[in-house]
């Protein structure tokens, strides 16, 4: 599976699940951290650590685990490290503090219309 198949996965999951303000930014020219970040917010921290085990769950069926797992216990924000791929999952809140569409804008917004359910 390709960086960007990877990304649009996750995006596909977490749709399934609810997840509010999906976004997939390409960074891969801008940093070395990874090819992409994959933002969602949940409603609540309960729906946001729920978002983080389906991610795991379903990526890991078909042979993906994350490298790293961060902030599983903070209630507000997970980090899904997956090498290529970072899946940042938050409280509205959460997202409104650390504004990572704000801190990567200047990465290319992947088009993911045809993932999301309308």
């Amino acid at each position: 599976m390709t960086s960007l198949e990877l990304a649009k996965e996750a995006v596909k999951i977490m749709d399934g699940k609810k997840a509010i303000d999906l976004k997939a930014i390409g960074i891969k020219d801008i940093s070395v951290i990874a090819d992409y970040f994959v933002l969602a917010t949940g409603t609540s921290s309960t729906h946001v650590k729920s978002l983080s085990d389906e991610v795991e769950y379903k990526l890991k069926q078909v042979g993906l685990t994350p490298d790293h797992v961060d902030g599983y216990r903070s209630n507000s924000w997970v980090l899904l490290d997956y090498g290529n791929v970072m899946i940042h999952i938050f409280t509205a809140e959460a997202r409104e503090f650390y504004n990572l569409d704000r801190l990567w804008q200047d990465g290319e917004n992947i088009d993911i219309s045809d993932i999301i359910e309308a």
